[in-house]
């Protein structure tokens, strides 16, 4: 009898889990959407490509299909399974334009990069894609977007900046003075030992550079975690201001906790391209607002921490300990 329980019992455990069977069905129904309107957006992406008046119209051309050929299988991770008919449109559309392409073909053929693997950021200014070196060591991708006027706006960061005179004001010229100039200000600031990702390589308007995050996911921004020490976060952050105004003579510009990271129990500073060395006419306006966001980040944080007091740090911090330091020569 009590055998006979047990059969009943595991009877009625069964059953209750075959139940829920129209939720399944429901679910199924939305991935069937979410795949019809997946197919939708490819066969109308093929079309495209099938046009001869068709902004793909490039890609029929010999020598450019050669070369994409030659990558497909790279870049499958940032665009999807499958060939280029079968990319996620959206993203070809903001991000893979030609001369895109043709700056990841020039970086994978010197070796900077192997392959791309997923998108971990999207910007107004640029997406941001997970990859791996030769070495299989995972890199951070920055594509900048040449089809939209943001940089127009940002022409002010780039105006008496002597590293770039004879500024152009078409489109594509801003972009890649804009990429030069991150990767210029990161370098510099990884000589002063400064905690920013290193840069590994560019060309046109693809950036390379150290990956800040897991296998899964890029680091969380600032303003997103938790901490247990605030005081020391700020501490670590008055000091970065400090080393870029006395040693590296570069003002970040940006200095948000949007465009800081928490890595490895440590903030990392990123998006430095709006930096501006010491002499740009607008430095010392940059750099108020770059201590004024770091001290309201600290009030929020329940420290007491003052904007004067904050200024004549980041100016006097006596900062002898500070040595420069060499980077690969690659990196430079």
């Amino acid at each position: 009898m009590a055998k006979d329980d047990e059969w009943e019992e595991l009877a009625r455990r069964q059953s209750r889990k075959r139940r829920p069977l129209k939720r399944d069905k429901k679910r199924s129904k939305e991935e069937q959407l979410d795949s019809d309107f997946e197919r939708n957006e490819q066969n109308e992406f093929v079309r495209d490509l099938e046009e001869k008046s068709s902004k793909y119209a490039w890609m029929k051309e010999k020598r450019y299909s050669t070369m994409f050929r030659d990558i497909e299988e790279k870049i499958q991770g940032a665009m999807g399974t499958g060939s280029f008919d079968w990319v996620d449109r959206r993203v070809f559309d903001q991000v893979f334009d030609r001369l895109t392409l043709m700056a990841l073909y020039k970086l994978m053929k010197t070796g900077v990069i192997d392959t791309l693997d997923f998108p971990v950021a999207r910007g107004k200014e640029a997406h941001v894609f997970h990859g791996t070196s030769l070495s299989g060591e995972p890199v951070a991708v920055k594509i900048f977007h040449t089809s939209n006027a943001v940089f127009k706006n940002l022409v002010q960061y780039i105006e008496g900046d002597p590293r770039f005179t004879g500024l152009r004001r078409k489109h594509r010229d801003l972009v890649e003075v804009w990429v030069r100039k991150e990767h210029r200000n990161l370098t510099r600031l990884a000589r002063w030992g400064l905690n920013v990702p290193l840069p590994r390589g560019i060309h046109k308007n693809v950036l390379i550079m150290d990956y800040l995050g897991t296998e899964q996911s890029p680091s969380p921004k600032l303003r997103d975690v938790l901490i247990d020490d605030p005081q020391s976060v700020y501490d670590d952050l008055i000091e970065f201001l400090a080393v870029s105004w006395q040693k590296a003579n570069l003002v970040h510009g940006d200095f948000s906790p949007y465009n800081i990271l928490w890595h490895d129990g440590r903030a990392k500073v990123i998006d430095v391209g709006q930096g501006v060395v010491e002499s740009h006419p607008k430095s010392q306006e940059f750099l108020v607002r770059d201590v004024t966001r770091l001290v309201e980040w600290g009030k929020k944080n329940n420290l007491d921490v003052d904007l004067a007091e904050a200024m004549y740090e980041v100016l006097n911090m006596d900062l002898s300990h500070v040595k420069q330091i060499e980077l690969p020569e690659e990196w430079n």
